[in-house]
């Protein structure tokens, strides 16, 4: 082998570990995506049983119901369809009706959302961008409301 052709098969080689490695964490990431719907796209959605998702929209007013212990159920909605959520754990301190939330987890089999995390909005101004994009292309939420 050339000098030229050992240099050619090393830069090669370097590369096709490069495409390998690169393959394996797009795989990888593909693995850990959590689609986020909006209790509307759910009915368009074809979403499994056990398929993780966020599902983002207002907590539903008069819905929050509190179990034993630290379970709690309650409703997400978008004011034109609304998802039983339940959640088991320490809810943030703001997490109230009328509210924006982002839940992460999967539908059960009997149709019920369970939750494994629940983000609240942070401060009185704020709304997780993904809920407040989606509501105000609904017409449901305005900026003036977060204030």
């Amino acid at each position: 082998m050339t000098r030229k052709q050992k240099r050619l098969s090393v830069i090669l080689a370097g590369l096709a570990f490069l495409g390998a490695a690169a393959g394996l964490i797009f795989y990888a990431l593909g693995q850990k995506a959590s689609y986020f719907y909006m209790p509307a796209d759910l009915a368009a959605a074809t979403v499994q049983p056990g398929q993780r998702i966020r599902l983002g929209g207002l907590v539903e007013k008069g819905t929050i119901v509190r179990g034993q212990g630290a379970t709690v159920a309650f409703s997400v909605t978008d004011e034109q369809k609304s998802v039983k959520v339940t959640y088991t754990g320490i809810l943030p301190d703001l997490f109230r009706e009328e509210q924006g939330v982002i839940t992460e987890g999967a539908f059960g089999p009997d149709g019920v959302f369970v939750a494994d995390s629940v983000l609240a909005k942070h401060d009185e101004r704020y709304m997780p961008k993904e809920v407040a994009d989606r509501l105000k292309a609904k017409g449901v939420w305005q900026e003036s409301k977060s204030q």
